[in-house]
């Protein structure tokens, strides 16, 4: 039953979920410096918005700094306003040639808030899988119908869908453990 084009296709977008999902959780941050943080940054480089990672060499100095060195030194004031205006509560400081990004560490309170956002992003992911299950679910209603499978054959596509559906929901919950950890670790 998993040659099933449907069960195929309901993986595949389980999948894009939890991918998805992934990108968006390492964008939030934790204690620690990461390029990540700064995935999301645009920066108007000669009326283009480009991401921060294509105006310039990105790299984390060490466990509470980044460093950004763009490859066009008049870029610097531009990419200094991004940072700012992007709403992450970063201070870049710049000398002109460089660009230094220092992680400030987490208040107690500001991790709680990290940890439930995650939570959100979570849930929401699980939403989306639900609704994957659900419309796997509704096409292999149709088939039978259709006599395009037999009952037998409609209550083991769902049994697989749902099976699919529990092992997508066990990464999500997993993926919030680890980052959930990563926030909370001083």
């Amino acid at each position: 039953m998993i040659n099933n084009p449907i069960i195929k296709d309901a993986r595949q977008r389980m999948d894009k979920t939890i991918e998805a999902f992934r990108i968006e959780i390492t964008k939030i941050r934790t204690g620690k410096a990461t390029t990540a943080l700064l995935d999301g940054i645009r920066v108007d480089y000669y009326g283009t918005p480009s991401p921060l990672n294509q105006v310039g060499s990105v790299s984390v100095l060490d466990v509470h700094t980044i460093s950004i060195t763009p490859w066009d030194k008049t870029m610097v004031p531009v990419i200094d306003k991004a940072i700012l205006s992007a709403d992450l509560g970063l201070n870049p400081i710049s000398d002109g040639t460089n660009i230094k990004v220092p992680i400030p560490p987490l208040t107690e309170e500001r991790r709680k808030e990290l940890v439930k956002l995650v939570k959100k992003f979570g849930e929401e992911s699980k939403v989306a899988l639900r609704n994957v299950r659900r419309d796997a679910n509704d096409h292999l209603k149709k088939m039978e119908k259709e006599k395009k499978l037999t009952e037998d054959e409609l209550k083991e596509a769902e049994k697989e869908t749902q099976k699919l559906t529990d092992e997508h929901i066990g990464k999500i919950d997993e993926l919030i453990k680890h980052k959930e950890k990563e926030i909370m670790e001083v």
